[in-house]
């Protein structure tokens, strides 16, 4: 590791920032290749298989909810009540709710997994968390550019709302490190993080309109679901950019962007307070 953190400082003097956050985003990409280089090595699909599990999750969804709950919907520039429609409708919002659950859960053990790196002074751990995640995200892009082809070969055409969708992954990346951080820091001195985690997201899935239409939540409970749950706003701006062309959810995208931003700096602050201690315990 003392080579690695060498070689990204000489490749941080690269970039027009301090010397040090330069270094620190240096290894943080190197711990990120080694990570998506290490998770399926020796495999043959290698990492195709964040795309298949995904696939798999969206015929697993659309037989359920589309040909045996007979749930229908209609989309412009798509077939009307389509099990295509409701396919790629079903994806688009998957794909957010994937990358956070899964950059979530990794980030959780990402301090308790590395003893050896913790223990040692010169090892900014404030980086930790954020190898998974960003790997998570890296590994979404698959199912991103499978959804975009689809979506073009179905409805003909390529929205130029697409440049846009870095706005919609910056407050999802925030919100994934912010919970990130307080549920790695967290599990450090509360073994049972991971597993509460499994509970809260399974709930949470089903608060959140992705595998149903929002139009079905009584409209008292609509307006509560997407100002007090970002990832509700975040899928539903992924299907206005991607699916339909513009977007009609420009202030539930603000709220959640402001939830994700307390949401990161809460993280940070609590995981740093906590981080003192992480050599005495692990």
């Amino acid at each position: 590791m003392k080579g690695v953190v060498e070689k990204a400082g000489r490749v941080g003097h690269r970039f027009p920032v301090s010397s040090q956050l330069g270094t620190k985003l240096s290894l943080l990409l190197t711990l990120v290749r080694r990570d998506l280089e290490a998770q399926y090595k020796g495999s043959i699909l290698g990492n195709l298989w964040p795309l298949l599990n995904q696939l798999s999750q969206l015929l697993i969804y659309t037989y359920v909810f589309s040909i045996v709950l007979k749930v229908k919907l209609n989309l412009q520039g798509f077939p009307d009540n389509s099990n295509i429609t409701f396919g790629v409708w079903l994806f688009a919002g998957l794909l957010p709710w994937t990358a956070f659950t899964t950059g979530l859960t990794k980030a959780a053990v990402s301090v308790m997994g590395q003893p050896n790196l913790v223990k040692k002074v010169v090892f900014p751990l404030g980086l930790l968390p954020l190898v998974p995640i960003l790997s998570v995200f890296i590994e979404s892009s698959l199912g991103l550019i499978a959804l975009i082809t689809i979506v073009a070969v179905s409805s003909q055409k390529l929205h130029a709302t697409l440049w846009l969708l870095p706005l919609v992954w910056l407050p999802q990346l925030l919100l994934t490190a912010g919970f990130g951080y307080l549920a790695a820091g967290l599990t450090v001195f509360l073994r049972d993080i991971p597993q509460s985690l499994g509970v809260i997201l399974n709930l949470w899935f089903y608060l959140t309109p992705i595998v149903y239409p929002a139009t079905v939540i009584p409209e008292q409970w609509r307006v509560w679901i997407f100002w007090l749950n970002p990832l509700a706003a975040i899928a539903e701006v992924y299907r206005d950019i991607i699916l339909l062309g513009e977007v009609k959810h420009w202030a539930e995208w603000g709220g959640a962007s402001a939830i994700s931003l307390a949401v990161f700096y809460g993280g940070i602050l609590v995981y740093r307070r906590l981080r003192p201690a992480f050599a005495d315990v692990l």
